[in-house]
């Protein structure tokens, strides 16, 4: 049996991780005081026991040798592939959505698409350290743009635009990494470009996007009003960002206090513990507190990739790079969805807003990370 020495274990990592979680479930209780409706739901007994299994299986995931999910890639790849096609079928037959499985506990939803990030960070970064050596032809890259949209696709239909979206961000983080050449990353850009403009008059066309197409009107729509916003809506997305900022902007220097906030405790701010809970959070601590928490966030982002520099080999170092790649994603969309710089998303922000799966998905990467540190080179600060 393999003898683990803890002593390399990260605790700042994950004493940050737990900070941040301990915040983000009280900001969640905040968020929902006032809403009877969502009391009842349990939203802040749901979290806790997501992070508190999450946990767990963070520190079990650091104790196995993270070499082993290696020899198991192909078969983690073939189960999610078989799970989200499962998903599919049953879930568009009962639910109207194929997103989440019912547990049975205590009501609990289970989104596997967020369990599927982390199958394929295991599964790229198996793939690009053992075809380390083939990157330079375009083949094997198209090769892992292929696995890649195998799961990726599975995920639209549900639909599901933003997790596929970042499940490319995070195969590209990988394939750049694994040491990708400027000639094919000024190629993406520009074939990006192209699909981008090509994309754009064909999506605004009604009679291409509709309710049976791929992309789904309201996540059109989302885009549209980010564009084009409209200043005086009721209702919406635009509504919806224009209180986010009016919520932001009303916390000042140092906010209002936990459970002061007026737009959050009076329901102004809509998705206040989920999509909006970065507003929710700056109307209840201010500027100070929201850079605070953006600092702490980006601290553990920050140990993550020094975990991948002190990586013992390359599949090591690849995970690291695919967990702190899509922390760092979702962290920057949701802030800038919240501060109407990018347009309106369902990606959550790491460890704060409420999702259980999301948190214990994030929960497990970390873990993953944290394999890695255990078993890496010489232990720095």
């Amino acid at each position: 049996m393999e003898h683990v020495n803890w002593k390399h274990y990260d605790f700042w990592l994950i004493g940050a991780v737990v900070i941040l979680t301990i915040f983000g479930i009280a900001m969640i209780r905040s968020a929902v005081a006032n809403n009877i409706e969502l009391v009842e739901l349990d939203l802040v007994q749901r979290q806790l026991i997501f992070a508190g299994a999450g946990l767990i299986g963070s520190l079990i995931i650091a104790s196995i040798d993270y070499h082993l999910w290696a020899s198991m890639s192909r078969t983690l790849y073939i189960l999610m592939f078989i799970i989200l096609g499962v998903l599919f079928v049953v879930g568009a037959a009962f639910f109207g959505s194929a997103r989440w499985f019912e547990t049975g506990f205590f009501g609990i939803l289970f989104q596997p698409s967020e369990v599927a990030k982390i199958v394929m960070i295991l599964v790229l970064a198996e793939f690009f350290s053992r075809n380390q050596d083939k990157l330079a032809e375009l083949s094997w890259i198209g090769r892992s743009l292929l696995i890649t949209m195998g799961i990726v696709s599975w995920i639209l239909l549900q639909p599901n635009l933003s997790t596929s979206i970042v499940i490319l961000v995070i195969w590209f983080a990988q394939l750049w990494a694994s040491g990708l050449k400027i000639k094919y990353l000024l190629s993406a850009v520009g074939i990006g470009v192209v699909v981008i403009a090509v994309s754009i008059p064909v999506l605004l066309n009604p009679n291409v996007v509709n309710e049976d197409s791929i992309i789904k009107p309201y996540q059109v729509q989302r885009i549209t009003q980010f564009v084009f916003p409209e200043e005086e809506a009721s209702y919406g997305e635009t509504y919806n960002v224009n209180q986010a900022r009016i919520t932001i902007g009303s916390g000042g220097l140092f906010g209002k206090g936990y459970g002061q906030g007026t737009q959050t405790q009076l329901r102004f701010l809509k998705v206040r513990w989920s999509d909006f809970i970065y507003a929710s959070m700056a109307e209840e601590f201010g500027f100070v507190g929201t850079v605070t928490m953006m600092s702490l966030l980006f601290f553990i982002i920050f140990r993550i990739f020094r975990a991948a520099r002190l990586a013992r080999d390359t599949f090591g170092a690849l995970i690291c790079y695919g967990v702190g790649a899509w922390l760092a994603f979702q962290a920057i969309v949701n802030m800038g969805m919240n501060l109407n710089l990018l347009p309106v998303t369902g990606l959550p922000l790491p460890f704060v807003s409420y999702g259980g799966s999301a948190l214990l998905s994030m929960l497990i990467g970390i873990g993953l990370v944290q394999s890695v540190m255990l078993r890496h080179k010489a232990l720095e600060f």
